[in-house]
């Protein structure tokens, strides 16, 4: 190995609506130091994206200047620097090349990762910072395939030999917040625990759904209502059943899927693990900090690594 390689090389951010993550990364992209926040681009008061920046990057500078790739929602309209979109397919060296440098008012050095679009039919779909996430499934050995990245719009991509091909985009949570906080559906919820039996039901009416889901929404309120499930599976129900129909819509877009990859470390990427297994799919679980590993290959690809 390398006597440098273990030394810091990189700082990759990912910096979406909700949250930020930071990656201290080494020369072989291992890494070294991680730090995380609250502060998404929507909980940034007055938009002083910078002075956050600095202050969570700046323990990593104190010694020495470090590139820095940055990624996600932060270069959306609602951020820090608006970046435009690149057209699909495209891979780590499209995205390199495609790098949108920026200087901060005291002198420090960013590269931003430009988000991706695709236009399927007469519809355009788009995504930021996800693509970072699929470079850095590729650079850990899941070149080729299928990914779902569920969260609020949840994302399914296709890729092949190292490039995103396509994506398409489902507003599935928030949707489930949508409904069941401002709806009838949600007058006969009751709060609890995540109810297994609940959601298996709403996923397998979600996956014989096809293009009824607006009329099988309702059964939401019914099934309750006549008694045929308690209000503790109703919120469960609604989610398994926006899923369902999630995956039905899109499983039913492909001729052939052997596994489909999930990338995500948290109970909604739980739950579409469990409804790919009663829809008969295969599915794999992507490692931690994938994204690191897409801002390492795109800095290398860019030649900022020395």
């Amino acid at each position: 190995m390398n006597s440098g390689a273990s030394e810091p090389a990189l700082i990759g951010i990912d910096w979406g609506t909700s949250s930020l993550r930071a990656f201290l990364i080494s020369g072989d992209g291992e890494v070294l130091e991680r730090q995380s926040s609250s502060e998404g681009i929507m909980h940034v008061a007055n938009r002083e994206f910078e002075a956050v920046f600095c202050r969570i990057v700046g323990q990593w500078q104190s010694a020495r200047t470090l590139p820095i790739v940055a990624s996600g929602m932060i270069t959306s309209r609602n951020g820090w620097l608006e970046t435009p979109y690149e057209q699909l397919p495209l891979g780590a060296g499209d995205l390199a090349r495609a790098l949108v440098k920026h200087r901060t008012s005291c002198g420090v050095e960013l590269h931003f990762v430009t988000g991706a679009k695709t236009e399927d039919g007469s519809a355009p779909d788009v995504m930021r910072g996800e693509e970072t996430q699929i470079i850095g499934a590729s650079a850990l050995g899941m070149a080729d395939g299928v990914f779902v990245m569920p969260g609020t719009h949840s994302k399914w991509i296709d890729v092949a030999e190292d490039r995103i091909e396509g994506c398409s985009t489902y507003m599935t949570g928030e949707v489930f917040v949508a409904l069941k906080e401002h709806t009838i559906l949600g007058t006969l919820m009751e709060d609890g625990p995540f109810n297994a039996e609940g959601f298996d039901l709403g996923v397998d009416a979600g996956l014989k759904s096809q293009s009824h889901l607006l009329h099988d929404l309702f059964q939401v309120r019914t099934l309750p209502l006549m008694g045929r499930i308690d209000g503790k599976m109703v919120a469960d129900y609604l989610s398994g059943l926006l899923i369902g129909s999630e995956i039905a819509a899109e499983v039913g877009n492909r001729s052939e899927v052997s596994a489909i990859t999930v990338i995500g470390r948290n109970d909604l990427a739980d739950r579409y693990e469990s409804a790919l297994s009663t829809a008969g799919l295969a599915s794999l679980c992507a490692p931690d900090d994938i994204v690191a590993a897409g801002h390492f290959q795109i800095a290398r690809s860019a030649g900022l690594l020395s």
